[in-house]
């Protein structure tokens, strides 16, 4: 369960991370620097890192770099089959990962108790992880104010965008609702039928979760009360929603979407992936999940093979004031506090955590960055000129899964038309997966 920052808890995660960056060194500075060993560059050991991925690149080439400072150092990548409900047993058996996959959702749930207890307090100023070059609201925040598992990747909501059909069209990218209107309406003028498209076969990262979440979280931020009894799962809660769906209901008619076109795309990873590839679709609603597969199967896609284009990610401005960044970890690393290679073990994760490493893995595998510096990367880089005050974190404002579940449930079968909105909005309370 995802808790909120209160102020003690706030100033005491500032002091702790203010500790642990390195003296008065601007950031800038440490990264001019690079990294510095902090042990016998000649020392042996091994490091096993855990996690649900079938294959996992990106870390192995961190493998690699790390290697050319600690040759003598072993390091290993194993997957978990049924991942989540495996790692608790996995860590108190007797071949226990030294660092392994971690996920905020598993803090403060029965189940997943192992998965916590076991982890390193990875905030300890004596560790030396530089944690400042991670944005701070992407910390987990727990209520001892210890730091369990560091994001390595970040995610988000947003939309793909074929920048060629823009540019040919002599049209820019939205950055406002109205601008968005617009836009779709002049493609539409022009001779594309399916402006926006997206995924629509079930709730969980259909276009309507995709383009309602940032903004309905934006409705409740700030707002304890409203959290508190969503979490509740009270039923009067379900007021909370209103906005998100009548949102929704202003964006189906303003922008329209076709959803028996959308109802051809498969899956929310490749085939969104391949029909954006098609080049006749000028946005594609997506997480940032999908964009991590793009490079990879831009290959696939006989269209794109023959005619390739220019497309980035940016977020979708379903806000008169423009886009909200709603600001996710992906994917977080603990260290086994009982590793048998603690040492060792700490000393990766001193090389991993930096904005070098973080940055380089990040591109290698197609993730956003959790990292404060997103112009690196041009497909994200939208997202790093977003305002603060328009930047969302679900780690601060402490909705739990199970609350979530009932917007994204109410969303989806209005905008299916499954549901009138206030029938959607009586629901709260009652939708299960």
């Amino acid at each position: 369960m995802m808790m909120r920052k209160k102020l003690s808890i706030f100033l005491a995660a500032v002091m702790l991370l203010g500790l642990t960056a390195c003296g008065s060194k601007t950031q800038e500075a440490k990264q001019e620097e690079g990294f510095q060993p902090a042990l016998d560059t000649s020392i042996k050991g091994s490091i096993n890192v855990a996690g649900g991925y079938s294959n996992f690149e990106a870390l192995e080439n961190e493998f690699d770099r790390f290697n050319e400072i600690y040759p003598n150092v072993e390091l290993i990548y194993t997957k978990i089959d049924d991942y989540n409900n495996m790692i608790g047993t996995v860590l108190n058996g007797n071949d226990a990962p030294d660092i392994y996959v971690n996920n905020s959702w598993m803090y403060g749930r029965e189940q997943y108790k192992a998965s916590i207890d076991h982890a390193e307090n990875l905030a300890d100023p004596a560790l030396g992880l530089d944690l400042d070059c991670i944005r701070d609201n992407i910390l987990l925040n727990t209520e001892d104010g210890t730091l369990p598992m560091v994001p390595v990747f970040s995610s988000t909501y947003g939309m793909l965008v074929n920048k060629d059909l823009f540019e040919k069209e002599g049209l820019s990218i939205p950055s406002t609702y109205p601008e968005l209107v617009a836009v779709c309406k002049d493609f539409r003028e022009k001779g594309y039928p399916n402006p926006m498209m997206g995924y629509t076969a079930d709730e969980k990262t259909s276009i309507y979760t995709v383009v309602s979440y940032p903004f309905f979280y934006s409705t409740i931020a700030g707002n304890d009360e409203a959290v508190d009894k969503m979490n509740a799962l009270d039923p009067a809660a379900g007021e909370y929603m209103r906005p998100t769906i009548t949102k929704m209901e202003q964006f189906l008619n303003d922008v329209g979407v076709d959803g028996s076109a959308c109802a051809s795309i498969e899956d929310n990873y490749e085939a969104v992936i391949l029909r954006f590839f098609e080049g006749d679709v000028p946005m594609m609603a997506c997480s940032g999940d999908a964009v991590s597969g793009t490079k990879k199967r831009e290959s696939l896609s006989d269209q794109f093979t023959k005619n390739p284009f220019q497309y980035v990610f940016v977020p979708i401005p379903m806000a008169d004031e423009g886009a909200y960044f709603l600001d996710i970890p992906n994917l977080q690393f603990s260290v086994n506090k009982d590793s048998k290679n603690l040492e060792v073990a700490n000393e990766f994760m001193r090389f991993l955590v930096t904005s070098q490493e973080l940055n380089e893995m990040a591109k290698n595998k197609g993730l956003m960055s959790p990292t404060k510096d997103l112009s690196f990367d041009s497909r994200y880089a939208a997202f790093g000129e977003i305002p603060e005050s328009r930047i969302l974190s679900p780690e601060e404002i402490g909705l739990t899964d199970d609350a979530v579940l009932q917007l994204r449930m109410a969303v989806y079968e209005y905008a299916t038309g499954k549901l009138s909105i206030e029938d959607a909005i009586k629901g709260f309370g009652t939708y299960t997966q």
